[in-house]
Order: C-alpha cells, then structure tokens, then sequence
C-alpha cells in the first residue's frame, strides 16, 4: 500500500472514529475519561495521559431526597465479521502483500453501557421537582441503595435521566 493511500485510509478512520463517537449512546458513560476517586463529589477525573480529550466540565451538585435506585446492566451480543489473514507473493525479487479474507470471526459487541442511576424527590429544595432520575458513579449509587428512602443526599451526577 502506497505511503499516500496509507495516509487517506488513517484520515478516514479517524474522521470515522469521531463521527461514531459523537453518535454514543447519549449515555454520557465511557464518553470522556474515567473518574480518579470513587468518592461522591466528584470532580477530579484523570486526563488520561493517552489522549488529547479535555476534561469534562463539572455539573453542580444536586441535593434532594433519595427516591430510587436503579441498576441497568451491560447488553451484548455476539457478532461475527470476516477474519483476514495477510497474504505474500515473491516474484524476481519484489514481493507484494495483501489482505485476504479467510472465514469469520466471533467477537463481543457492547449494545448498551452498564449504567447506575439514582431518582431524587424534592431537588434542590424545590417540592415540584419529584423522581428526577440522575446516572452517577458506583460509589454513590451503593451509597444511595445503603440510605433510607427520603433521606437526605447529596451528590454530583455524571448525567441526567437513565435511559434503559
């Protein structure tokens, strides 16, 4: 493959990499880096040395009482795709490869991210604003499903709404 069309294919992969991403699920999990500590306040997150992300901007916290809790977990699926295997062929001293198909290969698609949410009544003090679903960290949501219903809690959410 010639250093130029090596060049376009890398340029279209990348130009397909971000269109695929800012089409995520909307989910907010897996979309920036991942949180340094597990405590509830959130807001140190790693920059993660192995990309150029920026940070995500902080979200205010939100104080109500604690409604509900939900889990929703990992989907996946099996799928197959074509297995290639590189194929060389030598003649008077050139030698010129290829990729050929040789049958399928299964491998495991994530269909939806693994999600823990919490529904707050009386956010931020304002009674109207009832089973207000929040998606925030593991930490929290264990510390949610450890408190009483309607006690009081504080936290900052990673997203707003759980989506099943």
């Amino acid at each position: 493959m010639s250093s130029r069309r090596r060049l376009m294919v890398a340029g279209l992969t990348m130009v397909l990499m971000a269109g695929l991403g800012a089409c995520g699920s909307g989910s907010g999990q897996g979309d920036g880096p991942s949180p340094v500590s597990g405590n509830s306040s959130g807001g140190q997150y790693d920059s993660g040395d192995d990309d150029d992300r920026a940070t995500p901007p902080e979200t205010a916290a939100v104080t109500g009482l604690r409604d509900a809790v939900r889990h929703v977990s990992r989907k996946t699926t099996k799928v197959t795709r074509p297995h290639m295997v590189r194929k060389c062929t030598s003649s008077k001293g050139s030698r010129k490869c290829r990729n050929v198909r040789s049958g399928t290969e299964t491998h495991t698609r994530v269909v939806r991210q693994e999600r823990w949410c919490v529904s707050l009544n009386d956010v931020d003090g304002d009674a109207k604003r009832d089973a207000v679903w929040y998606q925030v960290t593991r930490v929290t949501y264990d510390e949610a499903a450890a408190a009483d219903r309607l006690a009081p809690m504080k936290f900052t959410p990673e997203a707003t709404g759980c989506d099943q």
